[in-house]
């Protein structure tokens, strides 16, 4: 048996340097971790050479970018393992010509990405945010004098993506008397929610739209000014997706003309740059992709990695495992 074959593999996690839940579970089982984040003084490059022949696992953390470059520094790499349920950050063509195997966080985020979805359309249309600050700055008197906002009971809620977060959406609009209905790349068996093959249909026959579904070449920008127009001035739009999935710039020209009512947003087409003239907008919602930041969320992540690490190096099957073919 080769000495290599005796060590313990030796994984690479890529994160910010804010992002260290994971580092406890990990220190606690047989790996020796690596972290790109404490080479801020050198170049990746740098450190990515240093360290290229021994790793075997990246642990992909915060979405930093895992180009071919980075991959083909590390000619030893066999898995990436994403902490996020995303994984357009990472290079799946040279993934899948080196033969690297991908999983990604599954559902670990699920519940709490759907109860975000649902508070910040709440936020949205009852103007939670704006109205707190209004009472904070003083401008409260006798006389409401504040615009008012919509009643969610019994609005009609289109869904884009009926995955697994977008069925937890709409199971969490079902008791507020919503009217579900969906678009996705094919009809779901079994769900009791009217399908729209397209989202123009879709935007024509609901109030609001949630946005559930990954980012892909065909998802891109796929909520584009047209759809806006067709969803129409009372129109509102909550994106806990990717933020390639709205056109960000004719988004706040819509904004900002009426042409929809409002919008909340957990991501942003170049985080975390986010359009400064969002900031002054009532009619908006932000929120730094936080929607699976909870202390039991990240918990479960972190269980999901290092059980797949662990599956991977054992050879047993792995969770959630991203098809490359």
């Amino acid at each position: 048996m080769e000495e290599s074959s005796l060590l313990p593999p030796v994984v690479l996690v890529h994160r910010p340097p804010a992002l260290d839940f994971i580092d406890e579970h990990l220190s606690r089982h047989s790996f020796t971790a690596l972290y790109t984040h404490t080479s801020l003084e050198d170049s990746l490059q740098d450190f990515l050479s240093s360290h290229a022949a021994s790793v075997r696992a990246v642990v992909s953390l915060g979405r930093l970018p895992i180009p071919a470059e980075f991959i083909s520094n590390l000619p030893s790499l066999e898995i990436v393992v994403c902490a996020s349920v995303g994984f357009d950050h990472v290079d799946l063509d040279e993934c899948r010509r080196r033969g690297v195997v991908i999983t990604n966080a599954g559902d670990a985020y699920g519940e709490d990405v759907a109860d975000l979805a649902v508070g910040l359309l709440i936020s949205v249309i009852r103007r939670i945010a704006a109205v707190d600050r209004y009472v904070r700055s003083g401008q409260w008197t006798r006389l409401w004098d504040y615009p008012l906002g919509f009643k969610l009971n019994r609005k009609k809620v289109g869904i884009v993506g009926l995955g697994s977060i977008g069925s937890l959406v709409a199971k969490r609009l079902e008791p507020f008397g919503c009217i579900i209905s969906y678009n996705s790349r094919n009809p779901k068996p079994d769900v009791p929610y009217a399908y729209y093959s397209n989202i123009l249909s879709l935007a024509a026959d609901n109030d609001f739209l949630i946005l559930c579904c990954s980012l892909t070449d065909e998802t891109h920008h796929i909520v584009n000014r047209e759809v806006m127009e067709t969803l129409g001035k009372n129109g509102v739009i909550i994106n806990i997706g990717r933020g390639g999935l709205i056109d960000e710039k004719e988004m706040v020209k819509c904004l900002v003309n009426g042409v929809i009512w409002g919008v909340g947003l957990d991501v942003f087409e170049n985080e975390p740059e986010v359009p400064e003239e969002l900031f002054g907008l009532e009619n908006v919602v932000l929120s730094p992709h936080a929607a699976g930041m909870t202390a039991e969320s990240l918990n479960n992540i972190s269980e999901v990695a290092i059980a797949n690490l662990k599956a991977f190096f054992a050879d047993q099957p792995l969770m959630f495992t991203v098809q490359l073919d």
